[in-house]
């Protein structure tokens, strides 16, 4: 009998306890994407005449959706960036994979500063490389 009542007093206080839990979290942030279209393409440097390019589809992961219509707003600015950014690249940073990783993470910072000195917020969470060819 006391086993039995043990047992109940260990699932309410479980339940309650995860309630609690589950009522104290912070609600979690809807992630969205926006997909720099047409894709970039620009040469790199390369050594000798043969002449390099890189095309790149860029997916830019906010924190919110409503940040969606500032990245979109100022996609001209970002695409500038991006642009530049890869055009000053040489060959063995944009073939290599530890030079990609280091390019997507120097573009999440410049663009957050860039945005951030447009917008006053530092919008982008995140970027992704959906599409990155080079020759």
């Amino acid at each position: 009998m006391c086993k039995r009542y043990l047992v109940q007093f260990f699932l309410i206080f479980g339940l309650t306890a995860s309630t609690f839990a589950n009522a104290t979290q912070e609600p979690m942030a809807k992630l969205a994407y926006f997909t720099l279209e047409p894709d970039l393409t620009t040469n790199f440097y390369t050594e000798g005449k043969k002449l390099g390019y890189v095309q790149v589809r860029i997916d830019i992961m906010v924190a919110d959706s409503s940040y969606l219509a500032v990245v979109e707003h100022h996609q001209p600015l970002i695409r500038d960036a991006v642009i530049e950014h890869l055009g000053r690249q040489n060959a063995e940073v944009i073939k290599s994979l530890a030079g990609r990783e280091a390019t997507r993470r120097h573009l999440v910072e410049t663009l957050n500063n860039l945005l951030l000195t447009e917008t006053g917020k530092s919008v982008i969470t995140d970027l992704l490389f959906t599409k990155y060819i080079y020759q």
